[in-house]
Formats: C-alpha cells, structure tokens, sequence
C-alpha cells in the first residue's frame, strides 16, 4: 500500500514502453515511444467501462476539456504510481471491468518502474511531452503542474450531483485558481492512536472527538506520567519515516504548526514563509515537538514497531497503521484528535489525485472511465484495498469502519468539518514541503535550534519563490 504523501522512492530502471494515442474522428491512431532507459514491459489492461455522464455537468465550465461527445473508440493510456500492491492489483481489475463493458474508450494502464522517483518521472515525461492521458500523481503536488501546464481543469466534466457527492477535502485539494483540476478516490486521515486501556489505568481521559483534544501541555504531561507507569517511551511519532526531505514531515507535522497559528509560507499572497515559518507560533510548535524528543518521551521506532510491540501506547500516524495496530490490540485502539498548539486541533488530509494531462487525446474519453472510478462500488473497492478513507459520502455510507459509528469515523468528521487542513496550495509546494521537511529533520534528529533551522527553511523557500518570480498566475 502506499502512502498519502507519496512514494518519494518509488521506481525501477527506467524505461517504459508506452504508447501515446491520437484520436481520429471514428477511429485511433497510436504513436510509440520508448522512453530513456531500460525497457521494461508495460502492462496492457483491457478494461474500460460504463461511462459517467448522468447528472449535469458543471455550469461553472470555464474550460474545454469536456464537450460530452465521444466519436469511434478511443485508446487511452493511465500512469498510476504504485508498484506491486494492492491498489495496483485493484486498478488493473477495475480497468479491465471497465474496457470490458463497453467499447468506446479502451484503457491501457502504464506499469511503470520502481527505482527512480515517481514524481522525477513525471516532470521528466512532461519535457519530453509524453505524459498519459490520465496521469495520478500526489495531491500537493496539484498545484505546481496545473499553474506548470500539465494539467486540464475539468470543471467541464464533472456533473454538479458527482462534485456534491465527493467529501469537501477532496474537492478542495483538487482546486487551484477556483478551478477543479484533479479529483481522487481516496482521501487521507491522520490521528493519535491510543490504547484505551493503558489511559484509563493511568487515570487519563481519553478524548471523544476534536472539541475536547488534549492540548499540547496536557499532552506532554499525560507523556511523562506514562513513563512513570512503565513506559519508557510513549510517544511513536514514526520517526522512523523522518528522512531529510521526507514529505511525512509536512503531511504529519504541518498541522501542529498550524494549530499554533503559524504557517509554512503567507497564506494571503503566497510570496513569502518569512515571519509565518519563522514566526513565534511556528518556533513554538516545533520547540514543543522537539522537547518531546530531548525529554526522551519518544520512541525513534526503528523497528517500525513501537505500538504494536507495546512500548508506545500513543502513536501519531494516518489511517494506513489502523489494520496493523488494530490486530495487534482488538478492541483496544482507537482513534482521537492530534494536540491542540493553541488555535484549535488541526490535521492533514490529502492523498494521489487523477488529472486529466494537457496533450489528453480526448478529455470526454479520460473522464469516461475517471468517472468509473469514481462509481460508489470502486471507490469502495480501492479503499478496501489501500486502507484510504473513500471519497465520496456514497462510498463511505457503504463502509463501516467510517460510516456513523465505525472504528475510524473520527477521520471523516475531520475531513468534513474544516478541521483538516489541505497542504499549502501554492505552485511553490514542492520547495516548500522539501525546506521544511529538511527542517523538521534537523530539528528533530540532529536537535538543532528551531528557529535557526526555519529561518533556514525559510530562505530556501522565499529563493525559490524569487527564482520563479512569485509563481505568477498566468504560468511560467
């Protein structure tokens, strides 16, 4: 499975064959190109399938990408990101259903390597203009290739009774400019996993939902009293995930610099992180994190096992630990709110959207099996498959863990109430999650002084942004 964020590492030698396909009035007519590398086989799934158009599309077009006309049978070629799993495993069978129920679209899905980064391969195809038809990529990633040109807005596409149905995190990641641009399956949840048992023994309470999070200062005094009680170490902040420029560090740990009231660039211009990454709510957060470690209260989970071997009973993780920990501990898991810095608990969200690509040979063609995918039986069944929290409010009625009352029902209430936060929606996302990634590692494993490493962090983003001249809206 993989994660939210993305496989940073993801790919082999590089070279696939792919084929681009150009459409003719009735027909198709397809150009092969062998990418630099090694070629490696590229898996040819028959399977495309029932259309979806009912309902209306967008009024808010805007865009040409959809004109709800297909003519003659169109080939389409996908890239998706993970290599061998589950998600692959359902996205090959999904793709073969959909060839196979009818005849106007034919999709070929695109295996690619696994040893070069995904997202280098993307840019790299883009130069090259050979990306897919549909291309998937990482949520925060969104941003930078729609202002970049590698992306159609797709307002025209999506019927307003789709658009309604998908859970407003969705919708918002996928927004840049106030125009739709990519859409997913799945969206992302993020928590404290706690053992009831080992709380309630200690005699500390054990928070119902987000209006009543533990604070910060509670937190570290609830960390310290669980160490009298035996555990040696009882924070799990997958430390194990904290590589220099890992994306876990802004998907797991932005939030407790937003809950302070700080922020990792200006969110009103998007020209700076001066003053908002380097200011005092920010240094507060990450001062605070950081104590955690220098008080020895966290496990550094090289095993990748501190909650599940017990040493840890509060784990700050995603949805994706939940089977795991869950079968490690039956009925003594469950999911609460991450701390509150001092505005309030806030969270992530956001996971792998589909785009519709700028060369798409037919953009009604890739929505027709977008559209597919987005049906309530496959966004159940590749949330089955990955963990994820479905995206539509129609896929998570069908599934218990996150209906009303389910396990992790905690995830969709954050994702539904404003109290997950979408990264920062900025073509200059990419220098910004790296800077503060790179940051959030030298302040929690080398301990280095918190506001000299985001002042640090904070220049590199503003070069960057300098370099690109502020990311101007009319595109590079």
């Amino acid at each position: 499975m993989s994660l939210p964020w993305g496989d940073r590492v993801l790919s082999v030698w590089w070279g696939c064959a792919m084929r681009k396909h150009n459409r003719r009035a009735g027909t198709h007519r397809t150009r092969r190109v062998v990418l630099a590398g090694v070629l490696s086989a590229a898996v040819v799934v028959a399977g495309c399938g029932g259309g979806g158009d009912d309902g209306e599309r967008s009024e808010k077009r805007g865009d040409t990408t959809c004109d709800g006309r297909l003519e003659g049978t169109t080939d389409i070629t996908v890239w998706f990101h993970a290599g061998p799993s589950g998600e692959l495993d359902t996205l090959r069978r999904q793709a073969k259903d959909f060839n196979a129920a009818q005849e106007d679209v034919r999709v070929e899905l695109i295996t690619l390597p696994e040893e070069r980064p995904y997202d280098d391969l993307v840019v790299s195809a883009a130069a090259s203009g050979e990306l897919p038809d549909l291309l998937d990529f990482d949520g925060p990633n969104l941003y930078n290739y729609a202002w970049s040109g590698k992306l159609k807005p797709i307002d025209s596409c999506v019927p307003e009774a789709l658009k309604a149905d998908l859970l407003p995190s969705i919708r918002k990641q996928g927004t840049y400019e106030g125009r739709l641009w990519g859409v997913g399956t799945f969206d992302s949840g993020l928590g404290l996993y706690v053992r009831p048992s080992v709380l309630k023994k200690a005699g500390i309470r054990v928070p119902s939902g987000p209006d009543d999070a533990w604070t910060a200062t509670e937190l570290t005094g609830i960390l310290r009293k669980l160490r009298k009680e035996g555990y040696g170490k009882p924070l799990d902040l997958r430390l194990n995930y904290t590589l220099s420029g890992q994306e876990w560090n802004t998907y797991g740990f932005a939030p407790a610099v937003w809950s302070a009231g700080g922020d990792l660039i200006d969110p009103g211009d998007l020209r700076t992180a001066e003053g908002f990454l380097n200011g005092p709510e920010a240094v507060r957060a990450m001062t605070t994190l950081q104590k955690w470690v220098k008080e020895g209260l966290v496990d550094p989970n090289k095993d990748d096992k501190a909650f599940t071997r017990g040493r840890s009973p509060i784990s700050w993780v995603g949805h994706w630990t939940y089977p795991e920990f869950s079968k490690a501990f039956p009925d003594d898991v469950k999911i609460v709110p991450l701390p509150d810095f001092g505005r309030g608990t806030v969270t992530g969200m956001g996971s792998w959207q589909w785009g519709v690509t700028a060369g798409a040979v037919d953009g009604d063609a890739v929505w027709r099996f977008l559209a597919h995918l987005l049906k309530p039986r496959e966004v159940l069944r590749m949330s089955r498959a990955n963990g994820a929290i479905p995206a539509t409010d129609s896929a998570v009625e069908l599934s218990p863990r996150f209906a009303e009352g389910g396990a992790e029902r905690l995830f969709i209430e954050q994702l539904k109430s404003g109290v997950a936060r979408p990264r920062s929606q900025t073509p200059a996302y990419p220098a910004v999650s790296g800077a503060f990634s790179r940051a959030f590692a030298e302040i929690m494993l080398d301990r280095a002084p918190v506001k000299a490493a985001l002042d640090k962090a904070v220049r590199r983003i503003d070069k960057d942004l300098a370099d690109h001249q502020g990311y101007p809206s009319a595109g590079p």
